[in-house]
């Protein structure tokens, strides 16, 4: 009979963010997945063998061929007993395929799980019938209009400026920037070799190509929104029970997961799943900037100080791969806690359609 469990955090891993038809443009999702996950698994001392179970978030997967994520498992060298699921919750879809991991353990179904996402696209702009970046990821199905228009409304709801969007966008970049500089965000991202084609070495990406980008300086306005990017990242999910059997080093507890719909509820919810912790107990909080408005408007409903929001940077100076996003911001958040000395955090990432998905993570 099943029975609950505890959910640890063995590892966490993501790859560098390529910017679009960037740096990591020679490397299809499932091959930047199959990269995360070896290296997550590598990085908990984890054997391939003992992975029950993959859920993995993908958006785009026109062309990539069947179930994504199991092209990903089976490219680390998971073997085929493993079952594997693709998760396609928009924005939220890595955040979503943790979710799903953690309730597997939860249930008693599975002891190791890995979940993540990832994201490769192709040019903006139509190629040959539709464009699957402008119709699957970026258009709300229901208005029928880009997310930035939705991003444009919330900002006339609640009261938020272009000229704080343009203030945080700036900030986004300059933490972003000052963290990558400090070497902050060096324990979560595994290299990545790429080809550097005509007969040149290949490459080794080790940064975000879009940090670099901005020159407060130069610019008259700034971006408020999140870069379209390439990317993977993956967390490996282990039970208590079966950590301590392995001798298996924790990083994590995951302590409660909350979804909504239409209204940015997600942040409380998970706080209440997690034993209704209160929000001023949250040491840290990452919340996805799709865009600038995004963070903004979460920081003002929930009353936040700025300086527990996204210290490191976020999306807007770093890029936002659809399917991998929600993974990244728990990994990211597990480098703020360590670096920061934090104890509890929350991540927190919206999804088109009207969705959101939340995470309360504790250090051990």
């Amino acid at each position: 009979m099943a029975t609950k469990k505890d959910i640890y955090i063995a590892a966490v891993v993501r790859t560098p963010l390529g910017g679009f038809n960037g740096s990591l443009a020679s490397l299809s999702a499932t091959q930047l997945g199959s990269i995360v996950i070896e290296a997550a698994l590598k990085k908990a001392n984890i054997d391939l063998s003992k992975i029950e179970e993959v859920f993995f978030g993908n958006v785009l997967s026109a062309n990539l061929g069947q179930n994504p994520a199991r092209q990903a498992a089976l490219g680390a060298g998971i073997p085929n007993s493993a079952v594997a699921t693709t998760v396609n919750k928009v924005c939220a879809s890595a955040m979503k395929a943790v979710i799903l991991g953690a309730q597997t353990i939860i249930t008693g179904c599975a002891d190791i799980v890995v979940a993540g996402g990832s994201r490769f696209g192709y040019k903006y702009g139509d190629q040959t019938l539709v464009d699957g970046i402008v119709k699957d990821g970026l258009t709300d199905v229901y208005n029928n209009y880009l997310m930035g228009v939705a991003a444009e409304e919330c900002a006339a709801d609640h009261g938020i400026s272009r000229e704080e969007q343009d203030d945080y966008a700036i900030c986004s970049y300059q933490r972003a920037q000052a963290a990558f500089a400090d070497g902050h965000y060096a324990d979560e991202i595994v290299p990545v070799t790429v080809s550097g084609g005509k007969g040149k070495p290949d490459k080794v990406i080790t940064k975000d190509d879009e940090i670099i980008n901005l020159n407060a300086d130069k610019l008259h306005t700034v971006p408020n929104s999140s870069p379209l990017s390439d990317g993977a990242a993956a967390v490996v999910l282990i039970s208590g029970e079966k950590a301590h059997e392995l001798g298996i080093k924790l990083i994590a507890k995951i302590s409660g997961w909350g979804d909504s719909a239409q209204h940015p509820l997600s942040h409380p919810k998970a706080l209440k799943h997690a034993g209704n912790i209160p929000i001023n107990q949250v040491d840290y909080f990452e919340i996805n900037e799709a865009f600038s408005v995004v963070a903004s408007a979460n920081i003002k409903l929930l009353d936040l100080s700025k300086e527990k929001v996204n210290v490191f940077g976020g999306a807007v100076a770093m890029g936002h791969p659809l399917g991998c996003s929600g993974a990244r911001i728990i990994c990211t958040l597990i480098s703020v806690l360590k670096k920061k000395g934090g104890k509890i955090g929350c991540a927190g990432v919206c999804n088109g359609g009207g969705g959101a998905s939340a995470m309360v993570i504790e250090l051990v």
